[in-house]
């Protein structure tokens, strides 16, 4: 006899181009409520710095990413709380992968491989629940890329191309979930679109 499923916590991905402010709206979300969380790693995924110095490491960056990104989202699915996720799995693939395959960075049987592992994935674990989608002037990110102290392997130049290629992808998805919101009024502790999100969380959960 078949086990009934185990329900899923809900999950939420912020996706947007490098520098439009996922991780800081994350952490103004956190203010309001106690969320399972998952984040974009820099200095600690093992290909992310050798790939800045040199593009030969450009596919393992990705692989190594996709799967970690897909690790992430598994155990999110088994949190008691509501799940966000900065960036995220697709965001990953549909993004960045892309960019990287645009810049020749990727060969067409590197990226045929990473498209490969994020169908095959993707089939294998449940789209997120709500996607908040985050725009914002070129200015702003450019300024926020510039202000960083982290390892940015996307650049502002980077940035209109990827907010076409995010679009891409949202193109096929249900418009019912996906929450976009144009940031570039926002300060630190989003004021305008925190609210909007926890009624958006909290309809999510019924």
């Amino acid at each position: 006899m078949a086990q009934p499923k185990t329900p899923m916590n809900p999950l939420i991905t912020i996706v947007g181009p490098s520098g439009v402010g996922k991780t800081t709206l994350i952490h103004a979300l956190q203010t309001h409520h106690n969320f399972a969380t998952a984040y974009e790693q820099h200095t600690e995924r093992p290909f992310q710095e050798l790939f800045k110095k040199d593009a030969k490491f450009a596919l393992a960056n990705q692989l190594d990413y996709l799967l970690f990104r897909a690790e992430q989202e598994r155990l999110l699915r088994l949190e008691s709380k509501p799940a966000l996720m900065d960036g995220g799995f697709d965001l990953d693939f549909y993004g960045f992968t892309r960019l990287f395959h645009t810049h020749g960075w990727l060969s067409e049987p590197e990226f045929d491989l990473c498209r490969r592992l994020h169908t095959l994935t993707r089939h294998l674990l449940p789209a997120p629940d709500l996607i908040i989608a985050l725009s914002a002037d070129s200015q702003i990110i450019g300024e926020r890329l510039a202000s960083r102290n982290r390892i940015n392997i996307a650049s502002s130049e980077d940035a209109e191309l990827l907010e076409r290629y995010i679009h891409e992808w949202l193109e096929t998805v249900p418009e019912s979930n996906i929450l976009r919101l144009n940031v570039s009024s926002e300060g630190r502790d989003y004021p305008h679109s925190v609210p909007i999100i926890l009624d958006k969380i909290k309809a999510l959960r019924g």
